[in-house]
Order: C-alpha cells, then structure tokens, then sequence
C-alpha cells in the first residue's frame, strides 16, 4: 500500500511516517514544501526505520507538483499534515492561513479525485470544538467557533470533506482532532525543532533550558484550575502518530469517521514546567502574563470513541513530558 504523507517532514508527520514504516508500510512518500522543517528528517527516518522515503519538496498548492507526484506513483491513501499551524500567527496574518490550508487543501483533493486516490486521513484539531462551555470534548458536540484563523480553516476542511462525501459517497475519510502534541522519538533523532520563536510550550522550554530564550511566558494565573494556569491534554507524539496508523487502517468503508486524540487528563502549564525541571533536573525561568485572548482555561479529550472503534488510546504516559 502507497501513502503520501503531506507535511511529511514535519512534527508529527514525521514520527507518523516512523510508525507507519514500524507498522508494516514501506512504500511512504513524503511531500513538503520545507517552511518550517528540514529534509535532513528523511535521512533520520531512514536511520531508525532502516528504509528511506520518496520525498519530493514541493508545496500542496502547487497544481504541477502534485500531479508530478501521483502521476510518479500509485498512491493509494494520503495522510494530510501540510498546513501553517501557529494560532497567533493566523491572527496576524489569516489570508495566508486561508490560503495554505484551505486552498492547499482544495488542491490536493483535486489531484486526488483526478488520480482516483479516493482514501484521505485529516489532521485536524481540537480548536473546531470553539468554546463549548465544557472542558471533556466529545465528538457529537460537533463544530463550534474556533477562537483563531487556523481554528477556523481546520473546521472549513472538516466541513469541505464531508461536503464532498456528501456529494460522492466512494470517499473514505477520517477526521482527527487531537489535542497537545508533546514529545519525541525514543531515539532523539527528531522531535519538534520549529524554525525562529516555538510556537508551543515543550519547544519553548526546551530552548530556555538551553539558554536560547530569557524565559517562558506563562498566560494567565488566574483561571479557575488546581494553578490557575491553563490545562491541557498533553498527548505524546508517538501515540499521536499510531493514532493515524490505527486510523488508515479503518479506510475500508466508505464514510466519514471523526475521532479525538487525547489522553483524557489535563495539565497545566506550571505541572508541565515543574515536570520538566525533575526529570532533567534543570530550572526553567519564567514569567506571569497577562491571558491571551481566546485561550480557554481547561480541556481535554473524551478518547472513548477511539479506544472503541480504532483499538487506539495513549499508552506512552510515562513518558509523556519527556523528549
């Protein structure tokens, strides 16, 4: 079975290319334009899985490239990473976030369609679940109002995919809105090592602890949590990652299929600093700010549905502050 795995170099699309090798699927082409990874993530799957991935470097919005691609090869699914996924950054700059991740999107839909590739795993996000009003996410809640430009344009991809299912019901795709990443292969060969400033709080306090960056501004203390510092659900990366794997293998029927990825505990921000400098036995200097607008004080996943249909639930929590 071929799978294409867009934003392949990336964060979790690279431990999910790892998985997907560990669990029986050698033929993974990765796709990714590089805008906020390296190439050099091909040569660390090759070392610990022992086979080296097609990549091509090219961008999902790039109509030739991606004909180039299925053109070259008999894709049978995609697993979908590609897109900007900083929230701030979207408020700034939201057209470009419309533009890569809903227009990329479209584009590579169409590609698929035009090359009867008609199997898609989407990498979606908490963030369409908007303000519930409760902290335990569960999937019939459905979609509220994402708080942020990116939140907005997974919840446009997630109403697009069920459109076009809608009107051709041969497509198979999984929905997956999982929570905090956290993490990093047990071989420290990747992980995430964003470009300039980190957008989330492992990378952030990994690089004051190596002295890159001042301190971590932690937003807010005064919600109504055990700190008063937010909580989330930290999932790590390699269960993220199987959770795609468990995920594409259940692409047998056509349909739509939605499912949370999380541990279904919370945490917040100071337990995950604190964690941090036990287990690495390092201080980490940080500082009160004020809240962010939009941030919410507390939630975390409701993973039944998964652990029901998938045979899929977090198992790395030992492990789960770790890199």
């Amino acid at each position: 079975m071929s799978i294409l795995v867009t934003g392949g170099t990336g964060y979790i699309g690279s431990h999910t290319a790892v998985e997907l090798i560990n669990n029986g699927y050698k033929d993974i082409i990765i796709m990714d334009n590089l805008c906020n990874s390296s190439d050099n993530v091909i040569d660390k799957i090759e070392k610990i899985t022992g086979i080296r991935c097609k990549f091509y470097e090219a961008d999902i919005r790039d109509e030739k490239a991606l004909d180039k691609i299925f053109s070259e090869n008999n894709i049978d699914a995609v697993i979908h990473f590609a897109g900007l996924k900083a929230v701030g950054e979207s408020v700034k700059k939201p057209l470009e976030y419309y533009d890569n991740n809903v227009n990329g999107t479209i584009k590579l839909l169409e590609a698929m369609k035009k090359y009867g590739c008609k199997k898609i795993v989407f990498s979606s996000s908490a963030t369409v679940y908007g303000d519930p009003g409760v902290s335990k996410y569960v999937e019939e809640m459905g979609r509220g109002n994402p708080s942020s430009p990116y939140g907005e344009t997974k919840a446009i991809i997630e109403e697009m995919l069920e459109s076009l299912y809608r009107a051709e019901p041969d497509w198979t795709i999984s929905l997956l809105r999982y929570f905090n990443p956290i993490g990093a292969h047990k071989s420290g060969l990747i992980g995430e090592d964003p470009k300039g400033i980190p957008n989330n709080l492992m990378p952030y306090i990994q690089k004051v602890a190596i002295g890159e960056l001042k301190e971590v501004s932690v937003y807010g203390d005064d919600y109504e949590t055990k700190d008063g510092t937010g909580e989330r659900d930290y999932i790590h990366v390699v269960d993220l990652a199987n959770g795609h794997v468990k995920a594409l293998e259940k692409l047998t029927t056509p349909g739509i299929y939605v499912y949370n990825l999380g541990t279904g505990n919370s945490y917040s921000v100071l337990e995950i600093i604190k964690a941090f400098e036990r287990v690495n036995n390092v201080k980490i200097n940080y500082k009160i700010a004020p809240r962010r607008p939009g941030d919410l004080s507390r939630f975390y996943a409701d993973p039944t549905k998964a652990k029901r249909e998938l045979n899929w639930e977090a198992t790395n929590r030992n492990r789960r502050y770790g890199t």
